[in-house]
């Protein structure tokens, strides 16, 4: 289907079709799942923070192989340079010809596995990446394959060796995700699943059935992009982000990526729920997603004992949203 073929319905119903095959394979974690999509359908990426071991692997392998794309994975360490994700120039000795090989991000869905244990220069390889979704080698840009999207992960409790994301990578991240463990239900129907697959090391995907193909998927986004925002959800939005940088909580708030992003998700969010216009309850729920990763907490807001997330839904709480 082409992007006149859809309506806000049938995309609507599309994209359930995905998250049904993506339950095939990966269990709970609803909240994810749609941050993920959400994500995806507004052409962002996400940061996603929790402990190994969760599925974040197999949940975006799950998504490309619904979605009709591919993926990819690399783990981030110390020594990883930044040739090893974008790919590089080689001579081919054979030929005396200088040939382009590229690298493990040219995909639809890149996973960054512990992105903060890599060194500033191979954590900055991205910031192309994710801002201009082209790679440039020896001066040339090579587009990357469409949809696209990083889902990089981190580690919230292991430290050493690490290397923060600078506050501007942290931007870049349409979305930041805050994963948990499963429900005590969740993960015995999980060890279930894996014991009857027979070798029990993890989930498989090959029961997920392509519902689309990428081109589907682009449309899908395109109609995305043109849900209807009223100015006074505009309005909430810079409000809310406003609201961050007048927080004496905080050292410093969101920029205006952050209003952006906000109303980006906004309609995604409008598109899941079948509707062809934002409403304020779609800015609200992911108002801690979209903005709690780009704040800085203030060193007696630290040692209060304060969270972003905390102040977030504080200011979602205390932000007058439109009553029309």
């Amino acid at each position: 289907m082409n992007e006149s073929s859809y309506t806000v319905e049938s995309a609507a119903a599309a994209v359930d079709a995905v998250k049904t095959e993506i339950a095939k394979a990966f269990i709970g974690q609803e909240k994810l799942v749609d941050c993920l999509l959400t994500s995806l359908l507004a052409g962002g990426h996400v940061l996603v923070e929790g402990v190994p071991g969760l599925g974040k692997t197999l949940l975006v392998r799950s998504i490309a192989r619904a979605i009709g794309g591919d993926s990819k994975r690399v783990q981030f360490t110390p020594d990883l340079m930044p040739s090893d994700i974008t790919g590089n120039i080689m001579l081919n000795a054979a030929s005396g010809d200088f040939v382009t090989r590229k690298g493990p991000v040219f995909t639809h869905l890149f996973i960054a596995d512990e992105i903060n244990r890599a060194p500033a220069k191979t954590q900055a390889a991205l910031f192309e990446v994710m801002q201009e979704f082209q790679v440039t080698l020896d001066g040339v840009g090579h587009p990357l394959p469409s949809p696209f999207m990083v889902l990089a992960t981190e580690n919230p409790f292991e430290h050493e060796g690490t290397y923060p994301l600078p506050d501007a990578q942290k931007d870049r991240f349409l979305m930041k995700a805050l994963v948990s463990y499963p429900t005590e239900d969740e993960e015995k129907e999980m060890v279930a699943r894996i014991l009857s697959g027979g070798s029990g090391a993890e989930l498989s995907v090959s029961g997920i059935n392509a519902v689309m193909g990428p081109p589907d998927f682009m449309a899908i986004q395109a109609l995305c992009s043109s849900i209807r925002v009223d100015p006074a959800i505009i309005d909430y939005a810079v409000r809310l982000t406003a609201a961050t940088r007048t927080s004496p909580a905080l050292q410093s708030g969101a920029g205006p990526r952050g209003s952006l992003a906000l109303v980006r998700c906004g309609r995604s969010r409008a598109l899941l729920a079948g509707r062809d216009f934002v409403i304020p309850d779609d800015i609200r729920d992911v108002a801690v997603q979209v903005l709690a990763h780009r704040l800085t907490l203030s060193a007696e807001s630290e040692l209060e004992g304060n969270t972003e997330v905390r102040i977030v839904e504080t200011l979602v709480a205390k932000t007058g949203a439109p009553r029309t």
